[in-house]
């Protein structure tokens, strides 16, 4: 317990010193924390707003059909699925159901509020397959009646029988979404849904956006489209065919890369933090070096002299790292607060908030890799300390 003791007393004799390196320590924490807690956050968020529609197949149209250039913004605009490539999914298809649907959006007047909304234009038979309803009922083919997602019906204060004016024609709403969350195949909850006959009646006939593919049976996905695959790409790629695996995949390995340059950001801030731990323990030893001679000379051992400076270093770890957890701890709680409040106020379907568990997992893991770095960054002004020869360490000025 003396070298523990001797280790506390010089650490208090330079307090300024220590309290800088403790400091550093304590950034270094919470920044591991804080930054690993907000990757699980937009992980929670993006989680709770998609839908897993798992039998669905999302045909688009290839991008590069026109210019080349999939980054070219023309593309997007003249980009469409034609009739007779329709034709060629349904036959591909075989019995699934194949939805088209064209996306488009128009103003929309509600009392004295006014603004663009999208819309989808789906075949009447088709929208019962997907969305459920929270009231009213479903138009029928020609009807002039619209759907109003759930969100956006919430923030206009809608219901069934509600009058509004979509590009300047008065119509009625007939039905609520049920809430959905974000999916591949539609988003409707900040929509406008019509049936095609209603919109092709007033803006003429249209090729459509995409097509949804919904497939009863799931182990026939792949099937389903190297099927289509074959018949509407034959001579050339006219569409994009993906289904609901692929894109949450592609989702999900996004948002893990991020996770992982979120940590990277914060393990670089506590090396840097390291490297004044190492800094204040260098010069402690050559401060001390007259010390150490006079403690080797009365029978101090190497291994003696090198645990006497490693305590140092790991009571700066200790400390900061203790400090920097509860520090973590108390944004990890904001954060968790303010993603249930998201969840809250917006209607998310999934769990509220980030789990108790995963704060806590981050926080002793930033603590932990705290420790950890201070005992490493130690570790060398600490080994040169034990091997200085003893009758040179007492002749040093």
């Amino acid at each position: 317990m003396i070298f523990l003791d001797l280790a506390v007393r010089n650490l208090q004799r330079h307090k300024v010193r220590s309290v800088l390196a403790a400091v550093g320590i304590i950034i270094g924490v919470v920044a591991i924390a804080s930054l690993g807690i907000m990757g699980a956050s937009f992980s929670a968020l993006v989680g709770g707003m998609i839908s897993d529609v798992s039998d669905t197949i999302l045909v688009t149209p290839h991008l590069a059909a026109s210019s080349g250039n999939p980054f070219d913004p023309r593309d997007t605009l003249t980009a469409r699925i034609s009739r007779r490539d329709l034709r060629s999914i349904e036959k591909a298809a075989g019995g699934h159901r194949v939805i088209p649907m064209i996306l488009t959006s128009d103003r929309l007047q509600v009392r004295d509020r006014g603004g663009s909304v999208m819309m989808y234009a789906i075949p009447a038979s088709g929208i019962p397959v997907l969305l459920d309803m929270e009231a009213g009922v479903y138009p029928p083919g020609r009807s002039s009646g619209v759907i109003a997602g759930s969100l956006l019906a919430g923030d206009l204060d809608l219901r069934p029988g509600s009058r509004v004016e979509v590009g300047g024609e008065d119509v009625r709403v007939v039905g609520i979404a049920a809430e959905r969350g974000m999916a591949i195949d539609i988003n409707p909850d900040y929509a406008l849904i019509v049936t095609e006959d209603w919109y092709t009646k007033r803006h003429g006939t249209q090729e459509y956006s995409q097509v949804v593919v919904k497939v009863g049976d799931l182990s026939g996905i792949e099937g389903v489209k190297t099927a289509i695959g074959q018949q509407v790409n034959r001579r050339k790629v006219v569409v994009d065919i993906l289904d609901s695996r692929e894109i949450l995949d592609l989702y999900y390995t996004t948002l893990d890369a991020t996770n992982i340059l979120l940590l990277g950001i914060g393990v670089i801030s506590l090396f840097v933090a390291s490297v004044s731990i190492l800094n204040v323990m260098i010069i402690s030893v050559t401060e001390r070096t007259g010390e150490i001679g006079l403690m080797r000379s009365i029978g101090a051992r190497r291994s003696e002299v090198l645990r006497m400076f490693l305590y140092e270093s790991l009571i700066l770890g200790v400390i900061g790292s203790i400090i920097g957890g509860i520090v973590s701890a108390s944004i990890g709680y904001y954060v968790s607060a303010t993603v249930a409040g998201f969840f809250t106020d917006f209607a998310m379907p999934g769990d509220a908030g980030i789990p108790a568990s995963v704060v806590a997992g981050y926080v002793v893991f930033a603590m932990v890799f705290g420790v950890g770095t201070s005992i490493i960054a130690g570790f060398y002004p600490a080994w040169r300390a034990a091997r200085l020869n003893p009758i040179e360490a007492l002749r040093y000025e």
